[in-house]
């Protein structure tokens, strides 16, 4: 979408079934750039396919302009038939009759139309808007009436606060081109009155979330009016690709296509790496659908806050508020600013450590991460768009596509991790078709500087992360199977053809699905004697719920979004600020402080997973830490920072840092693509062998209990190890010696998933797995309405219960084949821990022994410290022994 003069064109000079959007384009002073011009056409053809453009670029009137266009065409020729028939009728009986259901070919873009009236509010021409201009097109463009509606459009999103975003950006066309459209909300966060509405059928276009779509099919009578529906619209729909919503949604989309096999499916994605899988995913049933290449991306450019020549930077580990003076500078010199961290923790971290240097107003500052309080992220976005606020430190929950037009930079805390990451939140800023990104990066530690420069080379290259899509992920399959009980039933046969058409069940056998069944029906073998895992109920060949009971349990828990134990914080007096994990506030005692929502909280009691606080009138706190916060490196930025150390230092990080690089190869050697690094060092009264496959945390985690192991059973011994995101350690308890050889036996890629069972605690692991794998699958019900939530002791308790007695009366129970299987797709990453060794066995093994530390293996060591007894913190012990080690090598 091109900004260009104002004008206004005669709609009668432009030709061809967007005219009207093109007039109303042209209205602004815009022209429809070519890639929304082609999903138009594609749209009223017939067509559904995947629209691949950057944020910022018009994407929603590309996906929105063809429903558009389809709803004033048939306003307009079903006001003409009305006119005619009535014309006609009133002529020979004196009586208006009402048009008949017209059914219109799905291959033109046209579908059903009401039974009744349709008419025009204003005087004027029928079937198009009237001339407009950039002032008064919404006010002069006729009103057209669907009496009475079917729901036409669906908008899905993943996440609310997109939602409302979403629903601003529709009403302003859809008012403008005179279409009377009903448009509501289906989230988590709609009013009472969107929320009867959308199961009353009372709108025309609904924006709704993966779940919310799944909670109106497990209703009987919202069927026919899904059937209904012309067109549905996926946004976002790389960041749903590679998880479990997504699965959700392809199951949904499926239902979707059996009420209405006509309907026209069309997914919004930013650039992936592999787009045909996410294509197929989305459409599986139209394996040649079209892939629309938006606008390329935009031209983004990357700058470093970098260090002084003499100034002291840390080596790693660091949260990098010694920039804290370069960021504020950088804050003033913008009206508006989005600060990125990766971690909830470090948001509230430089949160407050901006509050305390802030030299404007307080409320110009604002907190926005996913554990805060609706309201609260409300009002940060709020303050963005009015530009009442000049900075917001945030972390992925603003990563998406949030219209912010007012922002006019963005800075990145740390390493973004990935490129895509990078590119999506740069893009924040001058969130503007046409308009350049640009993001400001600062460095936590050294070694980050070569990630931003990694980083430029990706992009500038185009080299883009791939999201694989999960498969087979029974428990969705089982939750999704309730809820098509609970909506009206099922029929087996039906149902199981229906799911091989998705891309996620594909390959689902026959005994897998009557594993699916039997769960649905009595909780498989071992607990089909428990009255409270009898939930689907089998007449025939038809499945239905009936029981109220487990009707109302399973809507609240319909979803795949799991979290650990949240305790809501709550203000003695005020409102909620949002929720903390169990495992952190049940540490503290009353009075105790803490630091969270931009403010300092004393703890007053904790009572029914409510933690009730006051704020503190001075001092400080702890900041809460969330499970799961530490993201690893990207394959495809890991891979451009191997050969960033290897090659020639053009960019200004690598310059920075070059005494630093200058020190490590004199010391040992720098990473390269065609090289693994190891080093074997003796220092600080232990051994350490430091691998360095550039694989990601991880990898690297199932990496080095495997080395562990297959070291352990050629000389006895006992080993420590942690894990970055370069390569690992690992610290043998008795003197051992080990040579080149000795590591690349260990590197082998044979018999890597018999050693990994051996080499872990694999019962655990799946234990842990099984617990989000049990929820997701309806094992573990919430609480309902009105009683205190279940702590996560209460689930633990529970699902380590169920989870033993299916090992032990049901070992082949499909729940718990999937929980190991997911251990080693997700937690260990086995697909990738193999490319891994099999890229490390081609590889020269460069092995260096040495008497100190280096440059690549001190982060590692000091990572290895946090484990240990001592009466110094870890950050004491990191500092002394940095200082030392630079003294040694200084000159």
């Amino acid at each position: 979408m091109r900004r260009g003069r104002l004008r206004s064109t005669p709609l009668k000079r432009l030709r061809g079934p967007d005219a009207p959007l093109r007039a109303w384009f042209d209205a602004q002073g815009w022209t429809p750039a070519p890639f929304q011009r082609e999903v138009w056409r594609r749209y009223l053809a017939g067509e559904s396919g995947l629209l691949q453009t950057p944020t910022g670029s018009g994407k929603t009137l590309a996906a929105l302009g063809g429903p558009l266009l389809e709803a004033l065409a048939l306003a307009a020729d079903a006001t003409k038939r009305t006119a005619q028939v009535a014309s006609t009728a009133t002529g020979a009986t004196g009586r208006v009759i009402d048009t008949a259901t017209r059914r219109a070919d799905p291959r033109r873009g046209t579908g059903r139309l009401s039974s009744t009236t349709a008419s025009v509010s204003t005087t004027g021409t029928r079937g198009r808007t009237q001339e407009p201009d950039a002032t008064t097109a919404r006010a002069r463009a006729p009103r057209i009436r669907h009496v009475p509606r079917d729901l036409s459009l669906l908008w899905i999103t993943p996440l609310r606060a997109l939602a409302a975003d979403t629903l601003r950006a529709m009403r302003t066309p859809i008012e403008a081109l005179g279409l009377d459209w009903q448009v509501g909300l289906r989230t988590g966060d709609a009013s009472a009155r969107d929320k009867r509405l959308a199961r009353e059928g009372k709108l025309d276009a609904l924006i709704t979330t993966p779940e919310s779509l799944s909670l109106l099919l497990s209703y009987p009578d919202t069927a026919p009016q899904l059937a209904t529906l012309r067109c549905v619209i996926v946004d976002e729909w790389h960041e749903l690709l590679g998880n479990k919503r997504g699965v959700l949604l392809q199951l949904a989309l499926a239902r979707l296509r059996a009420l209405n096999p006509a309907l026209r499916i069309w997914g919004v994605s930013a650039t992936l790496g592999n787009l045909d899988e996410a294509r197929d995913a989305l459409l599986p049933h139209l394996p040649e659908a079209p892939t629309v290449a938006g606008v390329a991306p935009k031209v983004m450019t990357i700058d470093t806050l970098l260090p002084d020549e003499d100034e002291r930077f840390p080596w790693g580990g660091h949260l990098g508020l010694a920039q804290l003076p370069r960021v504020l500078e950088r804050l003033m010199a913008e009206r508006t600013s989005l600060l990125f961290c990766n971690t909830r923790s470090q948001a509230e971290l430089w949160h407050r450590a901006l509050s305390a240097v802030w030299p404007e107003a307080p409320e110009t500052l604002a907190l926005h991460h996913g554990s805060l309080d609706p309201k609260l992220r409300g009002d940060a976005e709020n303050g963005l768009r009015e530009g009442s606020v000049r900075c917001v430190v945030a972390t992925s929950s603003l990563d998406l596509g949030v219209d912010f037009p007012a922002v006019d930079q963005v800075l990145q805390i740390g390493s973004p991790k990935g490129v895509a990451r990078l590119l999506q939140r740069a893009g924040r800023a001058k969130h503007r078709p046409g308009e350049a990104g640009h993001v400001v990066c600062v460095p936590t530690h050294a070694l980050e500087l070569v990630e931003y420069a990694a980083a430029r080379e990706a992009v500038a290259q185009g080299t883009i992360e791939s999201r694989p899509a999960p498969r087979l992920s029974l428990d969705v399959l089982a939750q999704h199977c309730v809820t098509l009980a609970l909506g009206g039933g099922f029929t087996g046969d039906a149902l199981l053809a229906e799911v091989r058409g998705t891309q996620a069940f594909r390959a689902l056998d026959d005994t897998s699905w009557r594993a699916v069944l039997d769960f649905i029906v009595q909780g498989g073998q071992a607990l089909a004697h428990y009255p409270d895992f009898r939930r689907v109920e089998r007449d025939g060949d038809l499945y239905r719920v009936t029981d109220r009971r487990v009707a109302l349990r399973h809507r609240l828990s319909i979803g795949t979004i799991t979290s650990d134990g949240a305790v809501r914080v709550k203000l003695m007096r005020g409102g909620g600020l949002g929720a903390v994990e169990e495992s952190f506030v049940g540490r503290m005692r009353p009075g105790d402080r803490f630091q969270f929502a931009g403010r300092t909280l004393e703890l007053v009691r904790l009572e029914d997973m409510t933690a009730y606080v006051r704020v503190a009138k001075a001092g400080t706190g702890t900041v809460p830490k969330w499970n799961g916060g530490r993201m690893p490196l990207s394959s495809a930025l890991a891979h451009e920072v191997e050969r960033v150390f290897d090659g020639p230092r053009r960019a200004p990080e690598m310059r920075a840092i070059a005494r630093l690089l200058d020190l490590q190869d004199h010391l040992s050697a720098l990473p390269a693509p065609d090289r693994l690094l190891v080093e074997w060092v003796q220092a600080r009264g232990g051994r350490h062998l430091f691998v360095f496959p550039f694989a990601g945390r991880h990898v690297h985690e199932g990496l080095a209990a495997l080395l562990a192991l297959r070291w352990g059973r050629r000389v006895r011994n006992s080993f420590t190890f942690a894990v970055n995101d370069y390569g690992l350690v690992l610290s043998p308890a008795q003197a051992v010696e080990i040579e080149t050889a000795d590591v690349a036996a260990l590197l082998t890629p044979e018999r890597l998933l018999e050693d990994l069972r051996e080499s872990l605690n694999l019962a655990e692991l799946a234990r842990r797995q099984f617990r989000d794998i049990a929820r997701v699958a309806g094992l573990l019900p919430p609480s309902l309405p009105g009683r205190a939530p279940r702590s996560m002791r209460q689930l633990q308790a529970s699902s380590g219960l169920l989870f033993d007695v299916l090992r032990q009366h049901d070992p082949e129970h499909m729940l718990l084949a999937l929980a190991e299987r997911e251990v080693f797709a997700a937690q260990l990453e086995v697909v990738r821990l193999r490319e891994t060794l099999e890229d490390c066995s081609r590889r020269t093994l460069d092995l260096h022994p040495m008497k100190t530390f280096t440059p690549m293996s001190f982060p590692l060591w000091a990572e290895s410290l946090r484990g240990q007894l001592s009466t110094e913190d870890w950050r004491t012990r990191v500092q002394r022994a940095a200082a030392q080690l630079e003294k040694r090598n200084r000159g």
